[in-house]
């Protein structure tokens, strides 16, 4: 499972330019579901990101969580971020997990968000999205589950 998190003051999907999902201050999180991922990669991701340190601080220091500043989050579902860049021009997506268990893993992501007291509003998976936001800082990070699985020399 391959997360970008984005801090933004504000974030918005839209589909059928109908706004289906709407956060102020938080963290835009685009979610990339590969094949071989667990439900235990979705726990493992939505501990580490409802505590990560990424707000600032009265001196400018990131020392704050998302939860810290009462923020929320938008959940985006995004395939391409399993791409396969390695031969030719076109990105190879055979990485990204099968719809249906990809939809699972990705409502299973946002439950445990949710369970972690972060207000967590979604995209509508498969579905053509228009993205905005507005980053802040800006503040970009991509985390990797399988990297949260290795241990730390």
């Amino acid at each position: 499972m391959r997360i970008v998190i984005q801090r933004v003051s504000e974030a918005s999907v839209t589909v059928d330019e109908k706004i289906v999902g709407q956060i102020g201050n938080g963290l835009l999180l685009l979610v990339g579901i590969a094949k071989g991922d667990v439900d235990s990669d979705c726990s493992i991701m939505a501990e580490k990101i409802s505590k990560m340190r990424i707000f600032e601080d009265e001196n400018g220091k990131m020392n704050f969580s998302v939860l810290d500043v009462n923020g929320s989050a938008l959940a985006v579902s995004q395939f391409t971020l399993c791409a396969d860049c390695r031969r030719g021009n076109r990105p190879d997506y055979m990485n990204a997990a099968p719809p249906a268990e990809a939809n699972r893993l990705y409502e299973l992501f946002v439950s445990e968000m949710k369970n972690r007291g972060i207000t967590t509003e979604m995209g509508v998976f498969g579905a053509d999205m228009k993205v905005r936001l507005l980053n802040d800082g800006p503040v970009t990070i991509i985390l990797d589950s399988e990297d949260l699985k290795k241990s730390r020399k």
